[in-house]
């Protein structure tokens, strides 16, 4: 299910509109990413600054991705992992999804506090879900050398994007400049498990205790 709306007002001209079009399209769709995948840490590019829209869910935040998405793709990665837009430094989100890192026996994800990343539905999900399978979940600024860090020494367990079409994605490789983490997702526990907690809910096998089905 997808909401998206859109100016109706009959005038070409840049102005806020006074009128708008609600829609909701609905249609079956496969894992929006149907394997693991390698991920290409930005920073040139940038997708949302302070004081801009990269909260919302909106037709700009993806026009300013495109380039740098076709530059990664070209070299053979299927995403970009965004950072910040005064140091690209600390990291934001992928390409279509938040993320998060096993780190320990933590998940970290990055803050919503400065408004550049959107607070999607699955993240709030996995968060809830994450903490039901025992881990204390922390949202914060995480920079690009704290997490080369962890991978230095060997606490950086997972990583992984949420999203509404992305669901749980798995990322076997992030590259940050000519450094490389690789990671053996088919030893992983953590996100397939979150994962099928998540479909199990969704798909009535489980109990829906946080109140989240609604019917229609």
């Amino acid at each position: 299910m997808r909401p998206f709306m859109f100016s109706s007002d009959p005038v070409i001209g840049v102005k806020p509109s006074e009128s708008y079009k609600f829609m909701i399209i609905l249609s079956p769709t496969g894992p929006y990413y149907t394997a693991p995948m390698k991920i290409y840490v930005e920073e040139k590019y940038t997708r949302a600054a302070p004081g801009g829209v990269g909260f919302s869910k909106n037709a700009g935040n993806y026009g300013a991705s495109m380039l740098a998405t076709a530059l990664a793709k070209k070299a053979g990665y299927d995403q970009v992992l965004w950072t910040d837009a005064f140091e690209h430094k600390y990291l934001q989100e992928v390409g279509t999804m938040n993320v998060f890192f096993i780190i320990g026996n933590t998940a970290v994800t990055p803050s919503l506090e400065e408004g550049t990343i959107l607070a999607g539905v699955t993240r709030d999900s996995a968060m809830t879900v994450l903490k039901d399978m025992g881990f204390e979940v922390i949202e914060k600024k995480i920079s690009i050398e704290d997490l080369m860090d962890a991978h230095r020494a060997g606490i950086l367990y997972e990583v992984f994007g949420t999203g509404t079409a992305a669901t749980i994605s798995l990322i076997k490789e992030l590259r940050y400049k000519d450094y490389v983490m690789h990671f053996d997702t088919d030893k992983w526990k953590t996100a397939p498990e979150l994962k099928q907690r998540l479909n199990d809910i969704r798909e009535g096998r489980a109990a829906d205790t946080h109140g989240w089905m609604y019917q229609v």
